[in-house]
C-alpha cells in the first residue's frame, strides 16, 4: 500500500480514528493488526518473514535477559552465542532473499573464466518490500539488549508492533528500541487527543506529499528520459539528468520519511528525524550526518565503532570507514553499482582527510576567508557535485551504463541546448517545468529554515500568525491537488527506497 495511493487515504484515517477512540489497553493490538494488514497489501505471504524475524529476535532478547543476571563462568559465552544466533538468523533471511541471485551471478561469471558448469537458480525469488529496514531494526534491538542499553520486552505483541509499525515499516526511519519500543510500551499512558500535535502531524504529511507528488514524481520523468536514453544526449542534458536525480532521490526518500513521521505523530508517536537539509552539507562527512540519519547512525553504532572506529590510528580508521561504506552500498542493493557508490563515499572521506593539511596551507597562503558565505557556498557546491557524481552509479541500470554515462558527459559537449529550448523536450512541458521550479523554491525555503533556524516546517509555522499558516497550508494543498503527479502521464510512482 503506497502512501500516495487512494487506498492509503482511506486506510490511514480509519486506523487513526479507531486508534484514538478505542480502549487504551488494547490500542497497540489494533496498531499491530493494522501494520500487518498494511504490509500484506504487497504480498501476504511475506508477512511470514516479518513474523519469523520478530520471533527470532524476541526469543533472543528473552534469552539475553535471562542470562544477564547470572555469574556462571559460561554466561558471557552463552550471551555471545545468543547474539550470534540472532544476527545469523536475521541476516541469513536477508541474504537469501536479497543477495542469493547476486551471488549466483558472480559465481557463474567467475566460473565462466575457468569453464566451470553454470550454477542454475531453481528459486523464483522476489525481494520482499522493506526487508532491509525491518531486519536492521530487529537486529539493533538484540544488540541493544546484549549491551544493556535496552531491557528485553516481555510482551510479544508489543515487540511485534515495534518491528512492524506501519508508518516506518517499509522505508524507515530505522528506529531504535530506546525510542520507538519505549513509546509502544507507553501507549496506555498517552494523551492522544491533542489538536496541536495532530495538526503538526498532518502538516508534516502534507509537506511530504508536496515533495513526492509535485517534485520527485515529476522530475523523475526527466531523469528516466535521460538515463534510459543517455546515448542520445550530450553533456548538458546528462548533467541535468544527474542533478535531477540528486533532487529526485532526496525528495522521494525524504517525502516517505516525512509522511511516516507525520502519520506517527498524529497517533502520538515521535520518530527520529531522517534528513536534515543534506544538500547544505559542506563536506561528505557532513552530508552523512544529514542524509538517511537512521541508517548512517545504525552503521556507526553497530559496525564502525565495534570495528574500532577512529581509536586505533589513522589507517585503521580509514579501513573502518571503507568497510562501513562498502557494506552500506551493498545494503542498498545487490549490484556492483551500489558497492561502487558506497565505496566512493568512503574514498571521498579518506581523501578529504588526507588532503586536509594541504587545504589549510592553500587557504593560509592565498589569504582565503573561511568564515564568509562565499566560502561556505563553495563548499556546499563542491559537496553537491561529489554526491551527484556518485549518484550516477546509484541510478544507472548497470556499472557499464554508469561508466558510459560519465564518458559521454566528458566527450559530448553541447552548450547550445541552454538556449534552444531542448531542456523542454525531456518529457515535461513548459508549464510542468515551471510548476516544478516553483515547488523546488518551496523545498529550498524549507531547507533554508531547517538550516538557519534549526526548525522543521511544522515547528516554523507553529510560531507564525494564523493567517500565514493557513496561507501556506492552502498553497501546499493546491500544489498537491492541482499539480500533483496524476493520470496516465504522471502515474503515481513507488518510492525509490521500497526496493531496498
Amino acid at each position: 500500500m503506497l502512501f500516495n495511493s487512494f487506498e492509503f487515504l482511506i486506510f490511514f484515517p480509519i486506523v487513526a480514528l479507531v486508534y484514538l477512540v478505542m480502549p487504551k489497553k488494547v490500542r497497540y493490538l489494533w496498531l499491530l493488526a493494522a501494520s500487518y494488514y498494511f504490509y500484506m497489501g504487497w504480498n501476504a505471504q511475506y508477512a511470514i518473514l516479518i513474523a519469523v524475524s520478530t520471533l527470532i529476535t524476541y526469543v533472543c532478547g528473552l534469552a539475553l535477559d535471562a542470562l544477564s543476571g547470572k555469574d556462571a563462568p559460561r554466561a558471557g559465552l552463552y550471551r555471545k552465542l545468543v547474539v550470534a544466533a540472532g544476527v545469523a538468523g536475521n541476516l541469513g533471511i536477508l541474504m537469501f532473499y536479497k543477495y542469493f541471485d547476486f551471488a549466483l551471478e558472480n559465481i557463474n561469471a567467475l566460473g565462466g573464466l575457468f569453464s566451470w558448469p553454470e550454477v542454475s537458480n531453481r528459486f523464483d525469488i522476489i525481494l520482499p518490500v522493506g526487508i532491509s529496514f525491518y531486519t536492521f531494526q530487529a537486529l539493533g534491538y538484540v544488540i541493544d539488549v546484549y549491551r544493556g542499553d535496552t531491557v528485553a520486552e516481555k510482551n510479544p505483541f508489543r515487540y511485534a508492533l515495534f518491528v512492524s509499525f506501519f508508518p516506518q515499516l517499509v522505508a524507515g526511519p530505522i528506529e531504535r528500541s530506546g525510542n520507538l519500543l519505549k513509546q509502544v510500551q507507553e501507549v496506555p499512558l498517552k494523551k492522544l487527543w491533542d489538536y496541536s500535535r495532530i495538526a503538526k502531524g498532518l502538516m508534516v504529511m502534507l509537506y511530504g506529499y508536496v515533495l513526492k507528488m509535485v517534485i520527485a514524481d515529476r522530475v523523475a520523468i526527466v531523469v528516466d528520459q535521460v538515463f534510459d536514453h543517455y546515448d542520445s544526449y550530450g553533456s548538458f542534458e546528462l548533467l541535468l539528468g544527474a542533478a535531477g536525480f540528486s533532487i529526485q532521490i532526496y525528495c522521494d526518500f525524504a517525502s516517505y520519511s516525512l509522511i511516516a513521521t507525520g502519520a506517527a505523530l498524529v497517533m502520538g508517536f515521535t520518530l527520529m528525524e531522517n534528513f536534515n537539509a543534506p544538500y547544505f552539507a559542506v563536506s561528505i562527512r557532513d552530508f552523512w550526518s544529514r542524509w538517511h540519519i537512521s541508517l548512517s547512525t545504525w552503521f556507526r553504532d553497530y559496525l564502525y565503532i565495534p570495528l574500532g572506529g577512529n581509536r586505533k590510528g589513522r589507517w585503521v580508521k580509514y579501513r573502518n570507514v571503507l568497510i562501513t561504506f562498502l557494506l552500506s552500498g551493498l545494503w542498498h542493493g545487490a549490484s556492483w553499482n551500489y558497492v561502487v557508490w558506497g565505496g566512493l563515499h568512503g574514498l571521498y572521506q579518506i581523501i578529504g582527510d588526507l588532503l586536509a593539511p594541504l587545504r589549510r596551507k592553500v587557504v593560509e597562503k592565498t589569504g582565503t576567508k573561511t568564515g564568509c558565505e562565499s566560502y561556505r557556498l563553495t563548499q556546499i557546491a563542491w559537496t553537491f557535485c561529489l554526491t551527484t557524481f556518485a549518484w550516477i552509479f546509484f541510478r544507472a541500470p548497470t556499472l557499464t551504463d554508469a561508466l558510459m554515462f560519465i564518458r559521454r558527459i566528458g566527450t559530448r559537449w553541447d552548450p547550445w541546448v541552454l538556449f534552444d529550448g531542448s531542456f523542454y523536450q525531456l518529457g515535461i512541458s513548459r508549464i510542468q517545468a515551471n510548476v516544478l521550479l516553483v515547488a523546488m523554491v518551496v523545498l529550498l525555503l524549507a531547507d533554508l529554515i531547517r538550516e538557519r533556524k534549526k526548525q522543521r516546517i511544522d515547528e516554523f509555522l507553529a510560531e507564525q500568525n494564523l493567517w500565514f499558516r493557513w496561507l501556506v497550508l492552502i498553497f501546499m494543498l493546491v500544489l498537491v491537488i492541482v499539480y500533483g503527479a496524476y493520470g496516465q502521464v504522471y502515474d503515481a510512482k513507488q518510492f525509490i527506497y521500497f526496493q531496498f
